[in-house]
């Protein structure tokens, strides 16, 4: 990077040798580099959004102002802001101020709702929150009593706040030296058997997972990412660190549109595309036409691409795939692929190593499937911890261990392959829905008395949800009229597509609800999506 202090240069992008033999690389907050490169290149680009661009020296000015009136609302270093934004300038600036405030992070899905928003904003217990206007009502409506201190702030008003405070700011707000395992952010991932768990993400982790990164997607200077994914995922978040890393920049648009896709990759200019659940699947099923490759992506980068979808992906549009597997509490990517081989997630990125073990925590030979175990080369890649949940943190993390609850298996030459969950979740369109979440408000029906879900096979994306529902005697309900009552409670990715009524369920001894013995055939069921296709 071309006029980067020595700063930046002795803390650039790590290699494989130096990634393990010099940790202290990755110590660098992000807060701190940010504002160096800011200041020693103000005009460089760092982003580009639905075509306005945006400097570092425009959103260090921004976020400076940003960090000061979070301060001056009285909040305090490692306070706890939640954030329910979409993707915008305004949203970028916001992080940055908060990170410079030395605040920590909790972004949250725009479209969460009910127990389990409720049940995250009873968890972190927030200074502020900081939510989309049109979103005003969702938090009394969900039943989030704040304390007299936490303050809400919608984006109208912040950026008013923002643009009065960024006028009258005449000198560079101080970032604080935040260390490097002190938390950078609290991101919620649904639990299988409880409410959603925040998985403390420290700043050493955000720059691993900014490493990961460039590592699956081969970024080099000078690249565009395109950026559709929401910056509430680790899977956009990951990325905001790149153009301090690398001198490239991100090119971002509001949300992901599989007709616009590809004339908005042809005009931003970009040379990585990252994908996530069925994206790919999406833009396949677009219509083909003489300008499939006519871009400059070079690689595909993600996790979900199911093997069919491979090869016709790179002939049509010409564009290698690399796939990785991961989770936020392992830095986000903990392997990733170079291989052209369908269904290979990889080797362990330098700072991991990964076994796969069976039920009684033994080794399994080269080929056999067990549950996938990270451990760690270099100190501090794997999360500390879930924020106040002491018990899922212990099932987790052993011995300084993490224990995915995930399959997978390795092959004679080390690779990494994923298959599947252990877990009581559905992963549908990028997210993993904690069945426990779902079940928990369908029980709330006043006319329900059990029910169950699994996930079952999606068109597009990994798995769609089956809904299965006992109703207590005497009672009566449709299948559309318990889906017009769940909508307001559930968030939009976690409605059931299918819903079936049974008049009881299968059993283990416990008088669980043995969930291998539902069916998984969707032929025949009712389907909301075929029903609101057909309104």
């Amino acid at each position: 990077m071309a006029g980067v202090s020595e700063f930046l240069r002795n803390t650039g992008p790590m290699n494989d040798a130096e990634s393990t033999a010099n940790p202290a690389s990755v110590d660098i907050t992000l807060g701190a580099a940010f504002k160096e490169k800011a200041t020693q290149e103000p005009d460089a680009v760092y982003a580009v959004f639905e075509g306005v661009t945006i400097t570092f020296g425009d959103l260090d000015h921004r976020s400076d102002a940003i960090a000061k009136v979070i301060r001056d609302k009285g909040a305090i270093p490692g306070d706890r802001i939640i954030t329910m934004l979409v993707n915008s300038p305004d949203c970028l600036a916001l992080i940055f101020g908060i990170v410079k405030a030395g605040m920590v992070w909790v972004p949250v899905n725009v479209n969460q709702r009910g127990e389990g928003l409720k049940a995250i904003f009873e968890n972190c217990d927030p200074r502020l929150a900081i939510i989309e206007t049109e979103l005003a009502g969702v938090l009394s409506d969900s039943g989030i009593e704040l304390g007299r201190d936490a303050l809400i702030l919608h984006d109208e008003e912040v950026g008013l706040a923002f643009a009065e405070q960024g006028q009258t700011a005449s000198m560079p707000y101080s970032v604080p030296n935040a260390k490097p395992d002190q938390h950078f952010a609290l991101m919620y991932t649904s639990g299988t058997t409880g409410p959603p768990k925040g998985v403390i993400v420290t700043h050493r982790m955000f720059r691993l997972a900014a490493e990961s990164s460039i590592l699956v997607s081969d970024a080099q200077d000078h690249d565009i990412f395109f950026m559709w994914e929401p910056l509430y995922h680790i899977g956009g978040a990951q990325l905001l660190y790149l153009p301090v890393l690398k001198a490239m920049h991100l090119h971002m648009v509001k949300r992901f549109s599989a007709s616009r896709f590809w004339q908005q990759v042809r005009d931003s200019g970009a040379t990585q595309i990252h994908y996530l659940g069925g994206i790919l699947q999406m833009l396949l099923a677009q219509p083909e036409t003489n300008q499939d490759t006519d871009h400059k992506v070079r690689i595909a980068w993600g996790a979900g691409c199911q093997t069919d979808t491979f090869a016709l992906f790179t002939k049509r549009f010409n564009v290698a795939i690399r796939e990785c597997y991961g989770m936020t509490e392992a830095s986000s990517i903990t392997t990733y692929s170079t291989s052209t081989q369908p269904g290979v997630v990889g080797k362990p990125v330098p700072w991991f190593d990964v076994q796969i073990r069976d039920e009684h925590d033994q080794i399994v030979p080269n080929g056999q499937k067990g549950q996938i175990v990270v451990s760690q080369k270099t100190s501090g890649g794997l999360f500390p911890g879930y924020f106040r949940q002491a018990d899922a943190t212990r099932k987790a993390l052993q011995n300084g261990t993490l224990y995915t609850g995930d399959l997978g298996s390795l092959d004679e030459a080390g690779m990494l392959r994923f298959h599947g969950r252990q877990s009581d979740s559905v992963r549908c369109r990028g997210e993993n829905i904690s069945a426990w979440e779902v079940e928990h408000v369908v029980l709330k029906h006043p006319a329900v008395e059990e029910c169950a879900i699994i996930g079952v096979a999606a068109q597009i994306g990994e798995q769609d949800i089956k809904l299965f529902v006992r109703l207590k005697d005497g009672e009566s309900l449709s299948q559309d009229a318990l889906c017009d009552w769940l909508e307001p409670r559930l968030a939009k990715y976690m409605m059931p597509r299918y819903v079936v009524f049974a008049d009881d369920f299968e059993r283990t001894g416990s008088q669980r609800i043995i969930k291998r013995k539902l069916s998984s055939e969707i032929a025949g069921c009712w389907d909301r999506l075929a029903l609101s296709k057909s309104a």
